[in-house]
């Protein structure tokens, strides 16, 4: 069977029920008792062995199968939910992870899960000696893994194959192992083995096969094909049907026998039935338990919600992304045309196009936001993986994880989070000994929070740790050659931005090294974006990061610096005042404009970005705001605000630190977009 139209599908699936595991087994951990948790966690796991033993990745179903051992003895009570547990879970889906992942990079790495299904069956049996010490269940559970009875077949089964015999074999099926020889004289061994393969699978299912269906298409195989088939056929029946295809010298046939094994009806009706022949092609789906008749309404809405889309390739939304950009700078120039001709009707009728092309915009930039959602799902595991190691109760709560922002800076966000909320646990949250002397709860508090703010995103990251020390970090600081004479606290504490900058004495695997903070702070620029610290000793820390809700068609105030026109994007702008000389002052060397008893930094823009100034006599100051800090930004004149795309600079001009990118005007001109937070 050809699967790779399927590939796709099961990837993307994999990840996702991955993901949803993650997150389930984090509630159970808090929730021991939780049934209805632990019996949705058996329903994913199970979804996902189906999928993987459907497209022969054996390894990933027979890791699954065995974590659903464990699973399943959490749903029997046999096994209680503890933390030592769960760690191995969350190994076994790191392991799992990690399989997919080389699946998806076509990589030919073998990952060894030969120790975490030894921690697994461990789990497992030192359970069932925990549990009333049920000889019988015992027996029943290690039979499971007992080899096949007759002791000639040739084809080793693991696990998760005699666990679908058996199951066929309750349903009536026979598992036949078939070993078929073809003619020495067969010219095309490939052609003639795929014939074969049809005719069985016609009949029944194939479990296993040797050679593999790659090996076959490759014709690197003797003359000798064995199978497994599950069937309602007899032995008998099969071995004539194999007979009849030309150019097969041999058949041999034995009826697979497995010691019998009596599974409690519960049990029975618990395990999802394998498909096993193409007359029952819904076998392989069916997941009905009588547990599941009883789930809440609610449960259900949310199941068809989530499949209420369609996965489209995230290149032709970029695509048509720049479609649509083109369209607008093309709409721009038109309406630079109509204003020059002045024609009533023209202007008219470019209206109308002008509200469509604003609706296919907004249309195709909310086709693009993703929910938060899709990086935060990440940060609960992590945080509980953090606080086991460092042996901290750390009580994690996420807010406005449904806030979107545009695909490109969800992408970048997730690394600057990464290292704020480790930073959190193990900087800001302190030991349980010393919250509990300083009279504060043991159980630390760190918080995600993200919410929209006009036309920015902002992420805040709160703890109630011990909060940054001032004079700690002025003596880091000063050791290291920074001058911190006339800074305020504030900016003191910023200083923690710097590179190679850390306050912790200790050098650990979480935190130390001085790398981190400093990633953060360029990433976000990057980003178009500003973080700030605001921190009060004793009670804790806040990182606010601010971020442009999209990176593609910004609002834009355009503005003339000498002959040059430039671009500064609405978000940042404060207001425009007129320029005075007399409200300008030097301090500690440098312009400041004095406006409302406010001491603001003035920044001349011509001399900052080498442009010879005009000759102009009225000139305009554009207060502009990232972050606290304010600054007045002095330019020539003022061209109006204008919808811009923003283009990046390509390879020649990306060291331009001064510019996010560049824009095409309505009269084909390329105007420059200042990044704001570079002038700071």
């Amino acid at each position: 069977m050809d699967t790779s139209q399927y590939m796709s599908m099961f990837l993307e699936e994999s990840l996702e029920n991955l993901q949803t595991l993650n997150e389930s087994l984090l509630e159970l951990e808090q929730n021991p008792e939780d049934t209805d948790k632990v019996n949705e966690i058996f329903r994913v796991a199970h979804t996902i062995k189906g999928m993987a033993a459907t497209m022969g990745f054996t390894d990933l179903a027979e890791l699954t199968h065995k974590m659903e051992d464990v699973l399943a003895e959490f749903r029997e009570g046999e096994l209680k939910v503890t933390q030592d547990v769960v760690t191995v879970l969350f190994d076994c889906l790191d392991t799992l992870e990690k399989m997919v992942d080389n699946v998806q990079e076509g990589s030919d790495e073998k990952v060894d899960i030969e120790g975490i299904m030894a921690a697994l069956a461990d789990i497992k049996n030192n359970g069932n000696k925990q549990a009333d010490n049920n000889v019988s269940e015992s027996t029943t559970e290690t039979s499971e893994n007992n080899v096949i009875a007759n002791k000639d077949l040739s084809l080793e089964l693991n696990e998760y194959d005699i666990s679908v015999i058996k199951q066929a074999a309750q349903k009536g099926f026979n598992s036949i192992e078939l070993k078929i020889t073809l003619s020495e004289n067969t010219l095309l061994k490939s052609a003639r083995a795929f014939l074969i393969v049809k005719d069985l699978e016609d009949n029944g299912e194939i479990l296993k096969s040797d050679p593999s269906t790659e090996d076959i298409e490759n014709e690197e195989f003797e003359f000798e094909l064995k199978f497994v088939l599950v069937t309602k056929n007899t032995v008998d029946e099969i071995i004539s049907i194999a007979n009849g295809i030309s150019e097969v010298a041999k058949v041999e046939a034995t009826l697979i026998e497995l010691e019998s094994v009596e599974l409690s009806e519960k049990e029975a009706e618990t395990k999802v039935e394998a498909k096993v022949v193409q007359n029952e092609p819904k076998a392989s789906k069916v997941e009905a338990k009588k547990a599941d008749t009883n789930k809440k309404p609610s449960q259900k809405k949310e199941m068809k919600k989530a499949h209420q889309s369609v996965r489209v390739d995230l290149e032709r939304i970029d695509n048509l992304m720049n479609m649509v950009s083109e369209l607008v700078i093309y709409r721009t120039r038109l309406e630079q045309i109509v204003t020059a001709q002045k024609s009533q009707e023209l202007n008219e009728t470019l209206e109308q196009v002008g509200r469509t092309t604003s609706d296919l915009q907004d249309l195709v930039m909310k086709i693009r936001m993703l929910p938060l959602d899709t990086v935060f799902n990440r940060f609960p595991r992590m945080i509980r993986d953090v606080s086991v190691e460092l042996n901290k109760e750390i009580n994690f709560i996420i807010e406005g994880a449904d806030t979107e922002l545009d695909r490109t800076v969800i992408d970048e966000i997730g690394e600057p989070l990464i290292h704020l909320l480790r930073n959190a646990a193990d900087h800001g949250v302190e030991s349980k000994e010393e919250r509990i002397a300083a009279g504060k709860s043991p159980v630390g508090t760190v918080k995600l929070v993200a919410y929209q703010e006009g036309t920015k995103a902002l992420i805040k990251v709160i703890d109630d740790g011990a909060g940054i020390n001032v004079e700690r970090v002025k003596a880091k600081a000063e050791e290291r050659g920074i001058n911190t004479e006339g800074l305020s606290d504030s900016d003191i504490k910023n200083l923690i931005f710097a590179q190679g900058f850390s306050t912790n004495e200790v050098v650990t695997d979480i935190s130390g090294r001085g790398v981190g903070m400093d990633v953060v702070k360029t990433k976000i620029a990057a980003l178009g974006g500003t973080v700030d610290l605001i921190s009060e000793e004793g009670k804790g820390s806040t990182f606010v990061i601010k971020l442009p809700l999209t990176l593609q068609i910004i609002q834009a105030l355009l503005v003339r610096v000498g002959e040059e026109t430039l671009a500064i994007s609405l978000g940042f702008i404060d207001r425009v005042i007129d320029y005075k000389e007399e409200q300008i002052k030097r301090s500690n060397g440098k312009e400041v404009i004095i406006y409302r008893d406010d001491v603001i930094p003035l920044v001349r823009l011509n001399e900052t970005l080498d442009i010879e100034a005009s000759k102009t006599d009225k000139k305009f100051v554009i207060i502009v705001n990232v972050g606290d800090k304010t600054i007045g930004l002095l330019v020539d004149s003022l061209l109006g605000q204008q919808e811009i795309v923003i283009k990046p600079l390509g390879k020649t001009l990306k060291n331009l630190d001064q510019y996010i990118g560049a824009t095409i005007l309505g009269n084909g001109l390329v105007t420059l977009i200042l990044d704001v937070g570079a002038l700071l």
